[in-house]
Parts: C-alpha cells; sequence; structure tokens
C-alpha cells in the first residue's frame, strides 16, 4: 500500500536531481523531493508527499493530525526504510 504523507520542508534545491525540489522532514527521516507540483512551497511549509513529489501543501494542524494516525497505526518506523 502506499501513502501520501505530510512533510516539512528543510530546505529547498533548485536544481538537484529531480528539478526543483526540496530536503523534507517526515518526523525525524529526511529526503529529497520534487516540488514541480507545488512550485510556490517554500522552507518551513508542510507538504503532502507520494512517492518523491509533494502534490499539495497543508497546514500544521493538519500534518499533526496525520502523524497522530500514523503513530496509531505503527507506522512511521517504515519511513526510514
Amino acid at each position: 500500500m502506499c501513502l501520501a504523507i505530510p512533510a516539512r520542508i528543510v530546505k529547498t534545491v533548485k536544481d538537484g536531481p529531480l528539478g526543483h525540489g526540496a530536503v523534507v522532514d517526515f518526523g525525524g527521516v529526511r529526503k529529497e523531493i520534487s516540488l514541480a507540483f507545488v512550485p510556490e512551497a517554500a522552507v518551513g511549509d508542510f507538504v503532502i508527499v507520494h512517492v518523491g513529489f509533494a502534490l499539495s501543501i497543508v497546514d500544521e494542524k493538519e500534518a499533526a493530525r496525520v502523524f497522530r494516525y500514523l503513530d496509531e497505526a505503527e507506522v512511521t518506523e517504515e519511513l526510514g526504510e
């Protein structure tokens, strides 16, 4: 099963391997993603990420709510794999 989950943008990358992208934090796990679908996203924003692409910007409360659900489902450890 694939999930689209929230992550906080910690750094933007102009010419990375994914084009205009960002380094995001999934509650302690950092990965580089593409911002092709949300080029207006900035450092500090929370975005919904699916297969390496940010799909939309969400507010911090919504991101925290999703992380609580993931913790309850005990799937947050899989984010680092």
